[in-house]
C-alpha cells in the first residue's frame, strides 16, 4: 500500500512526538524506552519503522545513546537496573576487601594466641614453684 506525502508527514510527526515523550521519560505502563514501545505509541508497525522510517529509528537510537553517554536514563526501570548493577559491583568489591581483612585478622589472632601460649610456658618454666592457674590446654583453646 502506497501512502501519500501528507500521510507520510503525519506519520513522521507521530513518530517524532512519541520519540520525544519516551526520551523525556514519559514511559507508558507496560512499556520501555525502546523501538517496540516507540512503534506502539506512534501507532505504526515495527516493520514500518525499519522499512519506511528507518531514519527515525536511527535518530531514536542515536538520541538514546547520547542520553546514556551523559548518564541520563529516560526509563526509570533501566536507570534502577543500572544503579543496582553498579551497587552490586561496589558491594562485591567491599565484600572481597572485608573477606581479606578477616583472613588477615584470623592469622594475627592465631599468631597472638601462639605467642601467649609460648609466653605462658616460659613463665611456668621460669617459676617452678608457682602453681599454674590455667592449664596450657586452656590457653591453646583461645
Amino acid at each position: 500500500m502506497t501512502i501519500n506525502e501528507a500521510q507520510r508527514t503525519q506519520t513522521e510527526a507521530r513518530i517524532r512526538a512519541a520519540m520525544d515523550r519516551l526520551l523525556s521519560g514519559d514511559i507508558p505502563p507496560g512499556g520501555r524506552c525502546d523501538i517496540k514501545t516507540l512503534a506502539r505509541e506512534a501507532r505504526v508497525s515495527r516493520a514500518a519503522l525499519y522499512r519506511t522510517y528507518l531514519h527515525l529509528k536511527v535518530e531514536f537510537d542515536q538520541r538514546m545513546n547520547r542520553l546514556r553517554d551523559n548518564n541520563h536514563q529516560p526509563d526509570p526501570r533501566e536507570a534502577q537496573i543500572t544503579r543496582l548493577k553498579d551497587e552490586n559491583v561496589r558491594l562485591k568489591a567491599r565484600l572481597s576487601e572485608l573477606t581479606q581483612q578477616v583472613v588477615e585478622l584470623k592469622a594475627e589472632q592465631t599468631s597472638a594466641i601462639s605467642q601467649l601460649a609460648a609466653q605462658h610456658e616460659e613463665l611456668l618454666r621460669l617459676r617452678p614453684g608457682v602453681r599454674p592457674r590455667m592449664s596450657t590446654a586452656l590457653v591453646r583453646e583461645f
